[in-house]
């Protein structure tokens, strides 16, 4: 059948080992004519406490501790639903593992978002795809006047946890983050980051240093009232038990290449000597946010449009000193970027790896809710029409000269990924495409964090779409392009994340923890723990209720 190898999967569970020579056969191309998938999407309830989950297999002796994951659990509130996968109220998921035990808990996180929609029963703060109106109840002027209120901006934390000193924070894309408790998952505070530093927002994929130090991205205006991008350092805990927030900084700021409308960005690329920012084609139009939000009860969504001409750029800054390295510019063609694999210096250069979707035109617009619960052939049919994935591999030197015009200035012996230093200065990359099978998405990426971060590595760890619906996961070696796939009939996986073995060597010494869902099962969701040299499974604790999808998460030892 073409390029792919489709095998309807009877056996319980799959997984294959798969070569460079064997690229056109290298993924399962698995149907779901049942679209059990459907079931991640739907409400489920929070718990009042936690439920001991039943454990088949043997669970490493040393894995005790909790995984964390943030995601949509609400997908309607009375009668009105919302309907992008990021608009969800957003849901708590606890995984506590000790001494071969395993529970399940889960709470929502009280924002104001949730509280305030629970309390009147509809949608009171517009969401990513999801607009709010004002409550029907009022007349015609309070309604009118209450679009003139200004834009109130979601607290709605579905994406992320992450630590801060010690504390944990829940968090989307907006200035707003909220701490939490791990242990109970109440909600503590709201925190408006705009309090401390010179953003509008900041991602939600944080980098960390050894020390604890949390490094960020927003974007932000700059001078003469453009829009620039800061990256940003909250500092470790302190030692007088103050809140690092409050000593929050910014570190260096970026040039956006439009005046007016800043780019979409997800994360960001950090060596030990630099800051790496990719600034795709997806634009926000700033005016359109402002006016039609105040005016018309618009969403995020509504503001997103694509630069079709201005291809991507590649940012680089310095780190210790910080600064812009304006003298270096980095272009290719346009793709959309969420998320970074890793990114490293050698020999002079800096290698970046990341998932790119090609094209300008914006894939979170085929990621709404009523396309991902189709029927499998019409969801097939979006995704034809989606742009289409890779793992891709940039190289951008460092030290450049102008004598050097229209030659490849990438001397790494282990790429062929290429940069071209071009006459009006800019240097143009070509990119090594580490893995690529259409429709087949490796996404959600995860490597050793603490051994590889910003260093040379071999191993990446994802989840895989297929034609975005995630169902399998992978393990690629980005050195030689093989790759591993653990899958298992009508299961629908979510971010593997990765733990080392204590004190192990070895890169890829160590497990892979992840939620999976089976619709239909007597126990539809279970934790899965995958060998991470091998991608076979060592147990599974399974819990006799649904899971909805999760987006990202961190397991706290």
């Amino acid at each position: 059948m073409g390029f792919f190898l489709i095998i309807h999967i009877h056996i319980q569970t799959t997984l294959t080992h798969c070569c460079p020579r064997q690229r056109t056969v290298c993924e399962f191309f698995v149907e779901h004519p049942a679209a059990g998938y459907r079931k991640i999407f739907e409400t489920v309830e929070e718990l009042n406490e936690p439920i001991p989950a039943e454990v088949t297999g043997v669970m490493p002796s040393w894995l005790g501790g909790s995984l964390l994951r943030m995601g949509p659990g609400l997908f309607e509130v009375g009668d009105e639903p919302f309907y992008h996968l990021f608009d969800g109220q957003a849901l708590m998921h606890k995984f506590d593992l000790k001494s071969g035990q395993v529970t399940y808990y889960r709470k929502f996180i009280r924002t104001d978002a949730y509280v305030r929609a629970m309390t009147e029963n509809r949608v009171v703060i517009s969401e990513f795809g999801t607009a709010a109106y004002p409550d029907p109840c009022k007349n015609i002027f309070s309604r009118f006047f209450t679009y003139f209120r200004g834009i109130e901006v979601t607290d709605n934390c579905l994406v992320n946890i992450y630590p801060i000193g010690e504390d944990f924070y829940a968090v989307t894309e907006t200035n707003y983050i909220t701490k939490v408790d791990p242990d109970s998952l109440e909600t503590l505070s709201k925190v408006d980051l705009c309090k401390y530093l010179s953003v509008n927002g900041v991602t939600a994929h944080p980098h960390v240093d050894a020390d604890g130090a949390v490094y960020n991205i927003g974007n932000c205006f700059g001078k003469n009232m453009s829009l620039a991008y800061n990256i940003v350092k909250i500092p470790p805990a302190q030692k007088d038990k103050s809140d690092p927030i409050e000593k929050s900084q910014v570190v260096v700021q970026l040039p956006s290449s439009e005046r007016l409308k800043p780019s979409y960005m997800h994360s960001f690329g950090m060596t030990d000597n630099y800051f790496v920012f990719v600034e795709q084609p997806v634009k926000i139009n700033l005016l359109k946010f402002l006016s039609s939000w105040s005016i018309t009860g618009a969403t995020y969504m509504d503001c997103f449009e694509s630069n079709d001409s201005m291809g991507t750029w590649f940012h680089l800054a310095t780190k210790d000193p910080a600064g812009y390295v304006s003298s270096h510019k980095f272009r290719t063609s346009a793709f959309n970027l969420f998320h970074h694999i890793n990114t490293y210096e050698d020999e002079g250069f800096i290698v970046v790896d990341l998932c790119a979707w090609k094209g300008h035109d914006f894939v979170y617009n085929y990621l709404y809710l009523a396309n991902l619960k189709q029927e499998w052939e019409e969801v097939k049919k979006a995704a034809m029409r989606a742009p289409q994935p890779e793992v891709r591999r940039y190289v951008l030197p460092l030290d450049i000269h102008r004598e050097e015009q229209g030659r490849n200035l990438v001397s790494l012996s282990y790429t062929t990924a290429t940069a071209v230093l071009h006459r009006d200065g800019t240097i143009w990359l070509e990119p090594e495409v580490l893995y690529s099978c259409p429709r087949q998405a490796f996404e959600f990426p995860q490597i050793n964090y603490s051994l590889c971060r910003g260093k040379k590595y071999s191993f990446a760890y994802g989840l895989g779409l297929n034609h975005f619906i995630p169902d399998r996961i992978v393990k690629l070696n980005v050195q030689t392009k093989e790759t591993w796939v653990w899958q298992e009939e009508e299961c629908y996986p979510s971010e593997p994340l990765f733990v080392p073995t204590p004190g192990a060597a070895e890169e890829d010494a160590g497990v892979l923890l992840s939620i999976v869902v089976k619709p239909g099962a007597e126990r539809p969701g279970f934790l899965l723990v995958l060998d991470a040299m091998t991608l076979t499974e060592l147990a599974r604790a399974e819990v006799s209720t649904i899971i909805p999808v999760t987006l990202h998460g961190m397991y706290k030892p």
